[in-house]
This record gives C-alpha cells, sequence and structure tokens, in this order.
C-alpha cells in the first residue's frame, strides 16, 4: 500500500475512534459537575430561579450542580465567561433580558446573543410594576403621563443602563410620546431606596420584588406590563387596559450553553430543565411570588425569542439615541 493510501487510512481510523469517543462522552453526559453561572449578585430573581433550578437539576441528572455568581456592569463578564467556556455543557450561563440588550448599550459586551450561545430554555417570565413614590399625583397611567407631558424630563431609576428597568422605560416611553431622564444605580435596591424617599419619582420594578413595597404603601403602582392583571394584585390594571392595546413587556429569564455545544447535550439538558419546573408544588411557590415558571421553551423557540428580542430593542435602542458606551 502506497503512502498516500496509509495516511487515508490513518485519518479515518482517527475520525472513527473520535465520533466512538464523543458518543460515548455524550451518553455518559454528565460525568462530572455542572457550573452554572448567574452574572448578577446573590439574592435577586435570576439568582433564586438558578439555585432553585440548579437543586432540582442535581436531583434529575444525578450530578452537582454549583452556582456561581459573576456580577459586573450590564452582567458582561459572567456572559463572556460562558461565551468563550468549552462546548461540553458543563458551563452554562442563566440570565435574564439584560442578556439581549447589553451588546446595545456597551461596545465592550464582547458577545453576540445570537451567534455566540446554543439555546436551552426560557424558565421563567416576571411582569412589571410601573411604580411611583406616593407623593406623586397621578393615580393612573394617563394622569401619570400628562404630568411627565407638563414637565418633560422626570427622573427614572433603574439598577443600570441596559437593565430590564432601563430598557422598559425607553419602551413605554416611546410608546406613550414621553421623555425621562434615566437615573442609573448599581444594583435594584439602591434605587429602589432614592424612590421610596422621592428623590426620583418613579421606577419599573419586577411585580416579585416590588408586589410587597406597593402592598405597604411605600410605592403606587400604576399599572402592569403583562396582558393581564396579576392576581397578587388584581387591583392593578395592565398597560394594555390603559390606553396602550396590546402592549407587552415583561422580564423574561433564560439558560444558554456556549454556541456549538452537541445537540444531544442541549436536548437532555432541555428536558431536565422542563421536568425540573414543572412541578405543581414548585410553580405554585414561585407564583406566590409574581414568577411564572415556564416549561414548554423549547431550544428552538428560545433561539427564536432571542433573535425577535435582539430586534425589537435595536429598534427601541435607536428610537431612544441608545449607542454602545
Amino acid at each position: 500500500m502506497n503512502t498516500k493510501g496509509t495516511l487515508q487510512i490513518i485519518l479515518w481510523c482517527t475520525s472513527l475512534i473520535s465520533s466512538i469517543v464523543f458518543a460515548e462522552s455524550v451518553a455518559d453526559y454528565p460525568s462530572k459537575p455542572i457550573h452554572i453561572i448567574v452574572p448578577v449578585a446573590a439574592g435577586g430573581n435570576v439568582d433564586i430561579v438558578a439555585r432553585t433550578l440548579g437543586n432540582e437539576l442535581s436531583k434529575i441528572l444525578g450530578q452537582t450542580v454549583i452556582i456561581e455568581n459573576k456580577p459586573s456592569s450590564a452582567s458582561i463578564v459572567g456572559t463572556q465567561y460562558v461565551a468563550k467556556s468549552a462546548p461540553d455543557g458543563y458551563t452554562l450561563l442563566a440570565h435574564s433580558s439584560t442578556f439581549f440588550a447589553a451588546p446595545l448599550i456597551s461596545a465592550n459586551a464582547g458577545y453576540d446573543p445570537v451567534k455566540d450561545f446554543s439555546p436551552i430554555s426560557l424558565t421563567c417570565k416576571v411582569a412589571m410594576f410601573v411604580m411611583v413614590n406616593p407623593n406623586v399625583p397621578a393615580k393612573s397611567i394617563q394622569e401619570f403621563i400628562q404630568l411627565v407631558k407638563a414637565d418633560p424630563g422626570m427622573p427614572a431609576a433603574s439598577s443600570g443602563n441596559g437593565s430590564t428597568g432601563h430598557m422598559a422605560t425607553e419602551v413605554f416611553s416611546n410608546r406613550a410620546g414621553i421623555k425621562f431622564t434615566n437615573i442609573f444605580y448599581k444594583g435594584n435596591a439602591q434605587a429602589m431606596v432614592d424612590v421610596f424617599s422621592g428623590q426620583v419619582p418613579m421606577m419599573f420594578d419586577q411585580i416579585s420584588t416590588g408586589v410587597q413595597n406597593v402592598k405597604s404603601g411605600k410605592l403606587r403602582a400604576l399599572a402592569i406590563t403583562s396582558l393581564e392583571r396579576s392576581p397578587l394584585m388584581p387591583e392593578v390594571p395592565t398597560l394594555a387596559e390603559s390606553g396602550f392595546p396590546g402592549y407587552e413587556d415583561v422580564t423574561m429569564n433564560l439558560l444558554v450553553a456556549p454556541a456549538g455545544t452537541p445537540k444531544e447535550i442541549i436536548l437532555k439538558l432541555h428536558n431536565a430543565v422542563a421536568k425540573a419546573l414543572n412541578q405543581a408544588d414548585l410553580k405554585n411557590r414561585f407564583a406566590e411570588k409574581g414568577i411564572d415558571l415556564v416549561t414548554s421553551s423549547s431550544p428552538e423557540d428560545l433561539g427564536n425569542t432571542i433573535k425577535a428580542e435582539v430586534m425589537r430593542l435595536q429598534k427601541v435602542a435607536k428610537a431612544a439615541g441608545i449607542k454602545p458606551d
């Protein structure tokens, strides 16, 4: 046999061995601990859902799931870390809607939500309240809009540039034809303190963290961003009922892996996530906090959602004049 023929046989054998090893590694997955990176500080919705999910996945997959917090501005550090990790299913990213927006507001985002990740599943959706300090004279959204029109540039608090609260403010101001002055904080808690005190009159906040502040009278909810009223506070109307038909702007949490992760691993993870979240007691426990767990989101569905949200927020950023810093 000539040298060329021998080389072809060697290459064929090498390819065959690699395929066998790959098949075995996928079949044995997971054979070591899985790390879920949470790119925000502990204690928020993303962290709470990720830790609950990680605990359930450990039981289902029979392997330890470790939650690692890597907080930073616009959640960039943790997100980049996962984007650059090996696509083997052992490093995953739990994120929120900030995942879609960060590249629009930061030149250093360093990742593409569509190209750099393999979608696994949505994990939950959380509606937001339009909330004001009780001293704000408006008792409804329409009264509030008239108030802002009479005094353009009202300060609006949020947990940072590109955060869910910031982007929700931009979406609303665009739809309502009004203008706010964005006041960015290093976290939601700091923003909330200044709205409590009246230093900043309004903010968008997720119902899961805002509901108790509304019930206690510290803040007033003028409307909710979901299509339906929340059973936690059914007296609060939707924006769709308040003059904006079809208005829906909810925070989405999701789970993704680095691009190139084998489809077999993605499917195994997706099925485990669906099983973990589709437990009546778990769903009820989170619903009591205003968090709707998602169990019917396929990897393909999430991939389409990511593309649609990136396109939607690109339009929002353009309309608001937001450019990467």
